[in-house]
């Protein structure tokens, strides 16, 4: 089994803002083709054409509707990929040593030269964050692209992870968030950013920001009630309308 190392000072990690993320899978699709070219070994595909299409993916969105205690139905679009725990269970439980956590910044890596595919560590996750590659028969998982987080040949701007890069609503967010002065722990700290499953004590480094409520646009919209056409029919709504002005 593998050992954890002490926390570390440096938490690299993601913050995500649910309220910004519009399901558009850009981060997905980014992720993929990053990783087919760069870290580990390509990310294969079965069938992707066919009936049955299936793959191994680092990232994925999902969305659900929810409905807060007061307010109205939202649809909420949820990325879920490795949370980078400081208690992580996938680590202690990788029989071969394949999963191990890095001392210097936290980031959980699997070794795909030593993974064995037993499943052990997909099977600890508590987020279902790990995916066994079907034609590799190794186990693979978000990586931070630590390959370019601090490749110094790429760009300064370019040197965050794929997923944040591509993101079209900035609903993506990378940095230290074991630095409390950092831009990543301030946004935490300003919108009550949270995180995932608590209750499993593996304490996760990345963070969510949660959705704001969605009102009704009867109770929010100031020009609401010029937009209600009544039984005075056009004429009347026009003549509240330039009552206004």
């Amino acid at each position: 089994m593998t050992t954890l190392p002490p926390p570390s000072e440096k938490k690299l990690g993601l913050v995500i803002d649910l309220d910004t993320c519009v399901g558009c899978h850009a981060c997905v699709t980014a992720c993929k083709g990053w990783n087919d070219q760069g870290y580990g070994a390509p990310l294969s595909d079965q069938d992707a054409w066919g009936p049955a299409p299936s793959g191994t993916f680092l990232n994925r969105v999902h969305s659900y509707e929810v409905t807060p205690e007061a307010g109205v139905a939202q649809l909420v679009h949820f990325p879920k990929s490795c949370l980078h725990c400081e208690n992580a269970p996938c680590v202690t439980v990788c029989p071969t040593g394949a999963s191990y956590k890095r001392a210097e910044d936290g980031i959980v890596l699997v070794n795909e030269s030593a993974c064995i595919g037993c499943g052990l560590c997909a099977w600890a996750c508590p987020y279902g964050a790990r995916e066994l590659d079907q034609a590799a028969g190794v186990m693979k998982k978000c990586t931070l692209c630590v390959d370019r987080i601090y490749n110094e040949n790429l760009p300064e701007v370019d040197r965050i992870p794929a997923c944040v890069r591509t993101c079209p609503a900035g609903a993506r967010h990378f940095g230290d968030l074991g630095d409390p002065d950092s831009a990543v722990s301030q946004l935490v700290a300003e919108r009550g950013g949270i995180e995932l499953m608590p209750e499993q004590g593996t304490k996760p480094v990345n963070r969510y920001l949660p959705p704001r409520p969605k009102d009704r646009l009867e109770e929010t919209a100031p020009l609401a009630p010029l937009l209600d056409i009544k039984a005075t029919g056009f004429a009347g709504w026009l003549d509240r309308l330039l009552d206004r002005i």
